[in-house]
């Protein structure tokens, strides 16, 4: 388990000061794949990179299962561990990033070494013998589905390839913790979706604690349980990613939940409105959105018979989150007045969130 208290990391920068993380909390529970999202600059990597203190906050806690807690203050880092407090040390640091692997956007492999090299890199400085080495890395190649490519380098390599050496070399130290720091934005979608899964796997069969950073959030769809939304250094909502999918709060949650989303399409639709009888006063344009109370119901013709309205479906799309449905449609409500307020007053008693569309 990881618990953030009130963290924060200041940047001096041409005489003034950038807030990268400002009066963060959070908590990530052991086993967990926990997303962080956000636009470049939001504070996210250097929050990631805070956790195994690549980058050394100011202010605030870190706590990590195994490790103890440490102080960020005037007086430096102190780690507080079986209830004695002392200043961080470099060894305590190095055992530390034993425990928390990484992987990053760019592989950051050694080009002149071998896929069996970059691999082993981390093992040469544990005094291991050179049969242990090797049995190491043939287990973690076999692990990510590379042992082919064992004496390849990685100029030979596609990107998905890079990066299941990355995550391969993460894992040498036998980390419980493993931080992704934008590990598939430079990936096709056919090798992200190959990342993600391997992930996923490395989750359920190693028990590992992933912290994915991520500005995209059909990454975060595919793969974490907890999402956190990060803008100018703080987080503004927080929470299980399909509640977060299902009733977004803040307006940055909103926008990245829409861009995942086939109804990202209706203001392109509604600049050509002629495809869309909007131009009656007795009809209303909304937003539906099934969650897993209503999604299965037949709501809308319900309510076409019940209340004596017309129902066109404009735009309609239904995704998977963990593992259950989340439907939403744009639909255009046609009736007299009352009876198209009680019939989405109706839905809404049905668990299905109402929204109004601007034509």
């Amino acid at each position: 388990m990881i618990e953030i208290g009130h963290l924060s990391k200041t940047y001096d920068l041409n005489k003034a000061q950038v807030h990268a993380v400002n009066d963060v909390s959070l908590r990530i529970e052991k086993g967990e794949v926990y997303g962080v999202i956000g636009y470049s600059g939001a504070g996210k990597s250097t929050l990631v990179r805070c956790i195994n203190f690549l980058e050394k906050p100011q202010a605030g806690t870190i706590h990590i299962d195994g490790f103890g807690t440490v102080y960020a203050g005037k007086q430096g880092l102190q780690l507080e561990k079986d209830g004695k407090q002392a200043q961080l040390k470099e060894k305590d640091l190095r055992q530390l990033r034993r425990s928390i692997g990484m992987i990053f956007q760019h592989f950051n492999l050694l080009d002149r070494s071998t896929v069996f090299d970059n691999v082993a890199y981390p093992l040469r400085y544990r005094h291991l013998s050179k049969k242990q080495i090797e049995e190491r890395v043939d287990h973690l190649l076999e692990l990510v589905n590379l042992s082919e490519k064992k004496n390849a380098y990685p100029s030979q390599l596609s990107g998905g390839q890079k990066q299941r050496v990355a995550i391969a070399r993460a894992l040498a130290d036998e980390p419980d913790v493993l931080l992704c720091d934008e590990a598939t934005s430079a990936l096709d979608p056919d090798a992200t979706e190959s990342i993600l899964a391997l992930l996923k796997q490395l989750n359920k069969e190693l028990g590992l604690t992933l912290v994915v950073i991520t500005h995209e959030m059909a990454v975060i769809k595919e793969i974490a349980d907890k999402v956190a939304v990060m803008e100018n250094g703080k987080i503004v909502e927080e929470g299980s990613v399909y509640d977060i999918f299902a009733s977004p709060k803040q307006p940055i949650t909103r926008k990245f939940v829409e861009s995942s989303s086939g109804l990202n399409k209706i203001g392109t639709l509604l600049q050509h409105q002629d495809s869309i009888d909007l131009s009656s006063p007795d009809s209303k344009l909304v937003k539906l959105v099934f969650t897993r109370e209503s999604v299965g119901d037949a709501l809308i013709s319900q309510i076409s018979r019940d209340y004596n309205v017309d129902v066109s479906i404009v735009l309609a799309n239904v995704d998977l989150v963990e593992e259950s449905a989340l439907g939403a449609i744009i639909a255009n409500i046609k009736g007299t007045k009352e009876n198209v307020e009680n019939a989405l007053a109706y839905l809404e008693s049905r668990s299905v969130r109402v929204e109004g569309v601007k034509a």
